[in-house]
């Protein structure tokens, strides 16, 4: 569960919801003061959300870049049905879709496309079902297939647990337990304010969303080869360590799609939430040159 560093949204940036022919979902936009030299659309991970990129957005915005960053369908304050086929990764990949085809409208050229973990694998998806609306994707902490054996094991036992007890208890159980997984409990060092938010946004979480996403995480097949034929500029990000993905398949991965590769040091899994300077200066640097 990434933990944003503040939720206090930058003066560049505004909360509303994004119409598309998808339907309507929560963002958190942020604009430069001139006009943008591009946009991006930020897809959160797994249990995530747009304010895990809160960081991000300022030095993005600063830098020229327009920066919009969602919550997928079901996830904290976009709506979602109590569905698990909604959020087949197939649907998921079509929201991105329309997400991007409504940002167009505003400044052409395509979006940079960015999926963190479980986005990943959506942007991914969406690229691969029609690269046209994008400019560049770049895909941080996510791998070429399904996330490693500790971490299927952990996730399987969540949706388990969604599927028999509510969110609440679920989140209880989080708590006693100390779960340090894809779905870990508050750590004790985190604020009053941030625990807060951690609650409110897994209370808003559609539990079929996260048991839909939770198999997609360990049943995801390797689609290197297939990105690899897309003719779009590619850049993946990671931390020197991760959990859900060792980091030398990360590396792989890179190297057989001929990608850009960055790693922020002293980041783990979301290097966008700690250690969003260093972070976003990757991303800048890439998107310049694509």
């Amino acid at each position: 569960m990434s933990r944003p560093p503040f939720l206090t949204l930058p003066a560049c940036a505004r909360a509303y919801r994004l119409t598309t022919r998808r339907g309507e979902f929560a963002v958190h936009d942020a604009r430069p003061a001139a006009e943008p030299r591009g946009t991006a659309l930020l897809v959160p991970g797994f249990t995530g959300s747009k304010e895990d990129f809160v960081a991000l957005l300022e030095p993005l915005a600063a830098a020229g870049y327009r920066a919009v960053a969602v919550d997928g369908r079901g996830q904290h304050e976009s709506p979602g049905p109590r569905d698990v086929f909604a959020y087949a990764q197939g649907e998921l990949a079509q929201d991105v879709l329309a997400q991007a085809a409504a940002l167009n409208g505003g400044t052409g050229g395509g979006v940079h496309l960015l999926g963190h973990s479980l986005g990943g694998l959506i942007a991914r998806a969406a690229v691969l079902a029609d690269p046209s609306p994008f400019r560049s994707l770049t895909v941080m902490s996510s791998g070429p297939a399904a996330i490693s054996a500790s971490q299927q094991a952990r996730t399987l036992r969540l949706i388990q647990a969604l599927g028999v007890l509510d969110m609440e208890s679920v989140w209880q159980e989080m708590q006693r337990e100390n779960i340090e997984s894809t779905a870990n409990a508050t750590a004790v060092d985190t604020s009053p304010a941030l625990a807060e938010f951690l609650h409110r946004r897994w209370l808003g979480t559609v539990p079929e969303q996260l048991m839909a996403t939770g198999r997609q995480l360990t049943d995801e097949p390797d689609r290197t080869a297939e990105l690899a034929k897309v003719e779009l500029p590619k850049h993946v990000v990671s931390g020197a360590l991760d959990y859900a993905w060792p980091v030398p398949e990360i590396d792989a991965m890179a190297e057989k799609l001929s990608a850009r590769r960055t790693v922020v040091q002293g980041a783990g899994h979301s290097p966008n939430a700690e250690r969003p300077a260093a972070t976003a200066e990757a991303l800048i640097r890439f998107w310049d040159l694509a």
